[in-house]
């Protein structure tokens, strides 16, 4: 009796994530043997488990979909230290979650667009800390309307009412700290038109967006 091994599993894989990622980008199967010089019939092969992945075919395929070659084969990660990046779009913002493991405190960067420019505060359990990486990033908070710059960076209770995003004129990049009980980095927001403020943040839950 043959026992299934990791490689084994990650290949049986393929097909499936090879089906799933031709279907989820709207390339149907002639368009893609085009654009690879393998045949229609040996893609559809493939995707189905009938035909077993190789280099020479996984290779054209990941150069088509420009995506990595370990992203399509499901390789196991062994030692590997590298956080791999899996965009997700929450609403209108591109999140990148940088933490792999659950955890006290989550990780992410945000690509906030220019048309994300409506306050709409909202409170939950929490901390949050945000960093600004490039653009202008607004943020609203209880009585305090703010505009963070690249390299400024804030902290605040999450419980307050509060809400971030763009100022309307281009998009912002953000890194975002979020800990649920009570976890916290203390920075502060550097004071802008004179005035001294004081804020207290941390990152979004996955997958949410406030």
């Amino acid at each position: 009796m043959e026992h299934s091994t990791p490689i084994a599993q990650a290949l049986s894989e393929v097909g499936p994530r090879l089906k799933r990622l031709r279907t989820e980008r709207s390339v149907t199967l002639a368009a893609l043997s085009e654009a690879t010089g393998i045949s229609k019939s040996t893609l559809s092969r493939l995707e189905s488990g009938q035909r077993r992945p190789s280099l020479e075919l996984l290779l054209p395929i990941a150069q088509a979909h420009q995506v990595p070659l370990d992203e399509l084969v499901g390789a196991p990660e062994v030692g590997d230290p590298r956080v791999r990046l899996t965009p997700q779009r929450v609403r209108d913002t591109i999140v990148l979650p940088l933490t792999r493991h659950p955890g006290p405190l989550q990780a992410f960067k945000m690509v906030i667009p220019v048309s994300r420019s409506t306050p709409e505060p909202q409170t939950h359990e929490g901390y949050e800390w945000l960093y600004v990486l490039s653009g202008q990033l607004r943020l609203v908070l209880a009585d305090h309307d703010l505009v963070l710059g690249a390299g400024e960076a804030a902290e605040f209770d999450t419980r307050l009412p509060h809400w971030f995003g763009s100022t309307g004129e281009h998009p912002v990049e953000v890194l975002s700290l979020f800990g649920r009980q009570g976890e916290r980095v203390h920075v502060r927001a550097r004071p802008t038109s004179g005035e001294q403020r004081s804020t207290e943040r941390a990152a979004v839950p996955p997958g949410r967006i406030d």
